[in-house]
């Protein structure tokens, strides 16, 4: 699936201020999440890594990343060390807080923000695993998602 949506295009309806600070919000959080990718991409390309994999599980109200693999080709690496510049939107503020944190750091965080921009609540109930992938010669961040769910079938029979 390729996540198409546009959230930048202006409502159509009249808004109330709260609504236009969210939808602000949304619109300034797209744009980071462009420009934080590219500079984590770059930072890992600068470092010979061509793919993390950062496998995730949740259920029960709680979820995490149990691993997080750096590789060049097939072979795992070490993560780098170095630091780099990543923006997170703050809630009606026109400029973004920045922070510089480090490259493990950066792949965490933009791995949560995949799961939230497009499976919010991925840790409930029965939950949800699977990898986020990112890989540097495409220049792409792909989720793999698995969502668990309890199922219930019921027959009658009258004879």
């Amino acid at each position: 699936m390729t996540d198409t949506s546009d959230i930048t295009s202006q409502p159509a309806a009249p808004l109330s201020d709260w609504e236009m600070k969210a939808f602000a919000r949304a619109k300034l959080e797209a744009e980071l999440f462009t420009l934080n990718k590219a500079t984590l991409l770059n930072a890992l390309t600068l470092a010979g890594v061509t793919r993390v994999v950062v496998s995730f599980d949740g259920y029960g109200d709680s979820g995490q990343i149990e691993n997080v693999e750096a590789q060049t080709g097939h072979d795992p690496v070490t993560m780098p060390s170095a630091a780099i510049e990543i923006a997170e939107a703050v809630w009606d503020q026109a400029e973004p807080k920045r922070s510089s944190v480090s490259i493990a750091e950066a792949v965490e965080s933009l791995a949560y923000d995949v799961l939230g921009r497009t499976h919010c609540g991925w840790e409930n109930n029965d939950g949800a695993y699977g990898d986020v992938i990112f890989d540097t010669e495409e220049e792409t961040i792909t989720l793999d998602y698995n969502e668990r769910y309890t199922a219930s079938e019921n027959y009658t029979h009258t004879f």
